[in-house]
This record gives C-alpha cells, structure tokens and sequence, in this order.
C-alpha cells in the first residue's frame, strides 16, 4: 500500500455493514466479512482460546513526528522482537512511504531503535525505478543467514502500477535491491476491476525449501467484485525466478497459470506456518478483530476453524513469527499450546497509525503427535534422555549432551518430561562433559563430539562445559570435520 492509499473501502457485505473508512480510488483495504466455507470431507476441528492478552497503549511509532504507522511485520529473534513497518518521516528520500526498524525486548513495550532512540528508516523510495516514491508493507524473512524484505513498491502518486519488489541485507538494517532493483511480482491484469491497486501486500514464509509469498492482486480473475483476495507464490529462490509456481484450483501449476484461486477473501493479510497444527495460518481483519484462517499444506482443506484475536484494528495485522516465517513456540507447552501475536495499527490519525500488540493462545493442540511434527515443534528444545544425559533437538536429529546446564544455554528450554515422538529420531552425536575445545584463528570456538567432529558454539557453553579453550592453527581447526553451529537454539543463523 502507499501514502495515495491510506483508506480502507466501506462495503456491505451479507447485510452487515463492514467497518471501514472514506475509499480513495484504488485502496486495497480490509473487508472485514465472514470467509466462505469449503466443501471439504472432514469438518475442520474447533480449536480452544485462551490467555487473551494486549498491550496497555501504543507500542510502535508513539511520540514519532509521522502521519501514520502501519503495516507491521515482526520476527523475534535472538531474545528480542524486531518490527519493520511503513511510515513516512519528512526529509528522509522521496516524499513518499519509507520503512522503518525498531526492536523491543517486549511485544508489550517500546519499540525503538538499538539504544533506545526513535525508529529509523531503514528502506526509501529508489527515484527512476518502479518503487521510486513509495516502499510500503514490509515482509521479512531471514533464510541460510541473510534477511529477505518483500515489499509493495509504487513510482508516483496514481493508483496503478503497485508492483512487489524484494531486496535482501546480513542485518536488517543496510538493505540492497535484488533482482535488478525491478519488482519479482506485477499485476496480472486478468481482469479490469474499479479497484486499479495492482500487485502488493506481499506476505512471505520459508518451508520445505520453498520460498513462499502471499499477496493481493485486485486485477487477478480470483479477486472479488472490489479486488480483494490473497494470492500465493512459491518459488526455490528468494527473487522468484527458479520453479516459479501459482496456486490454483487444482493445486501449484507453472507461474503462467491464471490467479484464479484466492485462498482468503481480504487485503493486507499475514500469515505463518505452524508446525503444531500442520498448518498454514492466515492472519486477515474481520468486523471481530483479526481472524485466523486456517489451510493445510497442500491448500485443499481447512483442518480447523478459524479463531479470532479480539480488538480494535484500522489496518492489517503483522504476525510475530520466527525467522522463517513459521509460528514461534511455547516455552511452557511447546506441544500443546500455540501462542499466537500480532501487532496491528488501531487508531486513524489522519491515516492508519498507532500499533499496539493483541495476543490470544490456541490450546489443547496435539502437537507432537508424530515424529516429524515434534522435531518441527520442539527444534531448539531440549528433553531428557534414556541415557541419563540431555538430548538437544536439531534438524530433525538428537544431539545428546552430557551435562543439563550446558544444554540450557544451546536451547530455548529443557523440557522436565521426555516426548515419546522423539524416540525415533536418530541420535547423531554425544557431547561428554570436559571434552577438548578449540578456537580457531578467526575466534570461532568448537566442541568436539564422540565422532571427533566440531560444533561450534559460544564460549561460555565451553567453560560451562569444563572444557578448556585450546588456540589452534587454521590447518588443526580444518582438520576435524564440522558437525554444525549450536550458537542458535533453532539452528537459524
């Protein structure tokens, strides 16, 4: 979205007047109305909420000299939440939607810059290029080390030519345009509809390999009468050019096939993948709050009704998630409970503004059911072991650690009960207490395992470890072969 598209569009829908404000041609908007069911051939499974919860006040972008703040997207990462959302401060590149990064130790405190000062932009306009006045609605991802931002971009002040652009950074702060600083999606223009938005609102998540993005294209032939409608990607690499794939009716066919298949009847929609549920969760603005929507992996059914995070709202929510894009997970009851956050705008001051943070918990889940779900679930956790030792849960494998204090600083938590799912996941090496660690010339400190191999982690799981930090050449380091990094509890860099 951009600064020429800062309404939403009042319509009536089913007899009921959906909450909106004075539509300015072009305006994407949220359409807050009931999804249609689809036929499908078990009923989908009613969810428990609980734990409903929110911020007291404002949490992004209070006391900053901006018009509006919206358009969140939020991952937590490193023990802090860090949010990029679409603003617009005076003087800082075009006069147009610039994008703005903070982080906060707390969904319920301050967003702000590292040190406490305001947010900074962190993203602008490119003049001569197809977003060369306006950058809006942010999606980011962090993949293999490197955060991906997908965003809406627009040229001027008109409401044509939305387009959705991507650019890629090792911080998150210094961001370079990729695929030649021209936009990976365009509008499809199969139909010709009033609503003129084009191509934006990307939403973007990591699974199986597969980068995928959803979004809305009010030309595509699967929108509604007023263009709205969710649209989904997927390709092998972050720009969009390798095993590009549309989703239609009869599941992902080449990238030429029509967007006819819209997989949530709203604007300005998020979504996550959550490995608890074996689900994709499609965060979209009802006259409720925001509602979830719920879809299974290959998009042909929805496994269980939607729930809904009360509230007020003027603008999409962003979801908290992960680094790649899937659902964070409880620290109290990773298997049976998923906590669901969002940060979303709630105050139109002249234009969408004020973000504050909603939050409920979907319980009762059966979330490690089988094996695979809970080394989804439970990677960076860690479980008792039938060897008196700690397995860490990574990548699908166990990695048994002698010593329980050392594995509580490799993961998010150790679990006082052991999940019997794990038990077929295979075991692919054991720390001992005291074992030889080593740094190389670069300052990297590794552990070696039963195998003679080096996993690399902090120096501080080394001294708690017992095992006294060895320097050695770069030829010793490379001798022994490198089983991984444990400095992240859930193996992302």
């Amino acid at each position: 979205m951009s600064k020429r598209v800062l309404r939403r569009v009042g319509v009536l829908a089913s007899a009921v007047l959906l909450a909106g404000c004075t539509q300015v041609e072009g305006t994407p908007g949220p359409q807050p109305q009931v999804e249609p069911r689809v036929d499908v051939p078990r009923e989908p499974i009613k969810l428990s909420v609980g734990g409903e919860r929110g911020s007291a006040g404002v949490v992004a972008a209070g006391g900053l000299p901006a018009p509006y703040n919206y358009g969140p997207t939020v991952l937590v990462e490193g023990g802090q939440y860090r949010a990029w959302w679409c603003s617009q401060l005076p003087g800082i590149g075009p006069a147009g939607d610039d994008i703005l990064h903070a982080v906060s130790s707390s969904l319920d405190a301050p967003f702000t810059h590292p040190g406490g000062a305001p947010a900074v932009p962190v993203f602008a306009g490119q003049p001569g290029s197809f977003d060369g006045m306006h950058t809006c609605d942010p999606s980011v991802l962090k993949v293999d080390g490197r955060y991906y931002l997908y965003y809406t971009g627009a040229a001027g002040d008109h409401a044509h030519g939305n387009a959705i652009g991507v650019a890629s950074s090792a911080d998150g702060f210094a961001w370079r345009r990729e695929a030649g600083g021209g936009p990976i999606v365009t509008a499809s223009g199969e139909v010709n509809r009033d609503n003129v938005y084009g191509a934006g609102q990307p939403s973007a998540l990591y699974l199986d390999g597969w980068f995928y993005l959803m979004f809305t294209d009010t030309t595509a032939s699967g929108a509604g009468w007023n263009g709205a409608g969710q649209f989904v990607l997927r390709a092998r690499n972050a720009e969009f050019t390798d095993q590009v794939q549309t989703l239609t009716e009869a599941g992902f066919e080449p990238a030429s096939a029509k967007r006819s298949r819209s997989v949530v009847d709203a604007f300005s929609a998020d979504w996550m993948w959550v490995p608890a549920l074996d689900a994709f969760a499609i965060a979209h603005q009802t006259s409720a709050g925001t509602t979830i929507t719920f879809w299974d992996r290959d998009f042909t059914r929805h496994p269980y009704e939607p729930v809904v995070v009360p509230g007020p709202w003027q603008e999409g929510p962003g979801l908290v998630r992960q680094p790649d894009g899937h659902a964070p997970a409880s620290t109290s009851d990773p298997c049976g409970t998923v906590p669901v956050d969002l940060l979303r705008a709630t105050a139109a001051a002249p234009a969408p503004t004020d973000i504050r943070h909603f939050g409920i918990d979907v319980t009762g889940v059966n979330g490690c059911a089988t094996t695979s779900q809970a080394a989804a679930v439970l990677a960076g956790f860690a479980v008792p072991s039938p060897a008196r030792t700690v397995d860490v849960v990574r990548d699908g494998q166990l990695i048994r650690v002698e010593r329980r204090s050392v594995a509580e600083k490799l993961v998010t938590k150790v679990l006082e009960t052991r999940v019997s799912a794990l038990d077929d996941l295979p075991v692919v090496a054991t720390i001992s207490a005291g074992t030889k660690a080593l740094r190389s010339p670069q300052g990297e400190v590794g552990l070696l395992d039963d195998k003679g191999r080096l996993w690399t982690v902090p120096s501080e799981v080394a001294d708690a470890n017992g095992s006294p930090i060895v320097d050695v050449s770069q030829q010793e380091w490379g001798a022994h072969a490198s089983a991984g990094d444990l400095s992240h509890p859930t193996g992302s860099k």
